[in-house]
């Protein structure tokens, strides 16, 4: 990874933390992209003691703010000549229906929209530094998810487990349609399942689910262990070509049947065009 330049959203703690480690330790120059700048520091400062890189670095990006998402891009690309690896790793689980100042749920906005945004952004970057790499943090729980596209705002209900699934799922949707439109750039997209890792993730949350998550935390995979797949898929060699998969265990791995809709996964791209100001 000498020479080759990452982005990590999600950064400052977890799944997204412990992959900038492992790749600043393989030679990368990595920027971290986190929410709350000082917890950012606090994180870039254990990366280059663990590390002892000295070419990572921080940089502020809300994903709740389209806005914020175009700041980050505008920036990253006054100060870098190339983007080789772009990791789509920041999450939130929220126990209410929330908004954000765009007024999208915040999990559908932070967990999907934001990164289709980001990563629309940044394909020029991407495509003139081929080969290079997009690679989706996603989660199993897809697999009992289903795209309401009359109700993607949630008004009949929120259910916070059914709303992460879905923006899941969505990411899932949007890596493969995403694949499809890149074929011959040299830039691949694929997706993975981390594992049950005992992250920040919904333990924060009041309520029930915030309880388990605590109380289940220790029984849970490592963020290292969380941390191998998103490593293997920005930096092994043999995946130079490989594109339009979903991987578990560092393994190829069939999605959800929903998953796979192409028809779907092009009006969402469609929706997502309008509701970011994207052409």
């Amino acid at each position: 990874m000498r020479g080759r330049t990452v982005i990590i959203t999600g950064a400052s703690s977890g799944i997204g933390k412990t992959t900038a480690i492992g790749l600043a330790k393989m030679g990368a120059t990595v920027v971290m992209g986190c929410r709350d700048a000082q917890r950012g520091e606090l994180a870039l400062s254990e990366l280059k003691a663990i590390a002892k890189s000295s070419s990572a670095c921080v940089m502020t990006l809300d994903l709740a703010s389209q806005a914020a998402v175009r700041k980050f891009t505008h920036d990253f690309s006054e100060q870098f000549q190339r983007l080789d690896v772009l990791i789509n790793n920041a999450g939130v689980m929220v126990n209410k229906r929330e908004f954000t100042p765009d007024k999208i749920v915040s999990t559908f906005a932070v967990n999907y929209l934001s990164h289709f945004l980001l990563t629309s952004l940044l394909l020029p970057k991407l495509t003139a530094s081929a080969p290079s790499r997009i690679v989706n943090v996603t989660s199993a729980v897809h697999r009992e998810a289903r795209i309401d596209f009359r109700n993607h705002q949630e008004k009949k209900g929120y259910k916070q487990f059914k709303s992460y699934a879905q923006s899941k799922l969505a990411m899932i949707l949007f890596t493969y349609e995403l694949a499809r439109r890149l074929k011959g750039t040299g830039v691949t997209a694929n997706c993975l399942h981390p594992g049950t890792v005992g992250t920040n993730l919904g333990r924060q949350e009041p309520g029930i689910l915030g309880a388990v998550m605590r109380l289940t935390t220790s029984f849970l995979a490592t963020p290292e262990e969380g941390a191998k797949t998103p490593i293997y898929l920005a930096s092994d060699p043999a995946l130079t070509q490989v594109t339009g998969k979903y991987f578990v265990d560092k393994t190829v791995r069939p999605s959800s049947s929903e998953s796979y809709d192409e028809a779907k996964a092009q009006r969402l791209w469609k929706e997502s065009e309008k509701l970011t100001g994207l052409s």
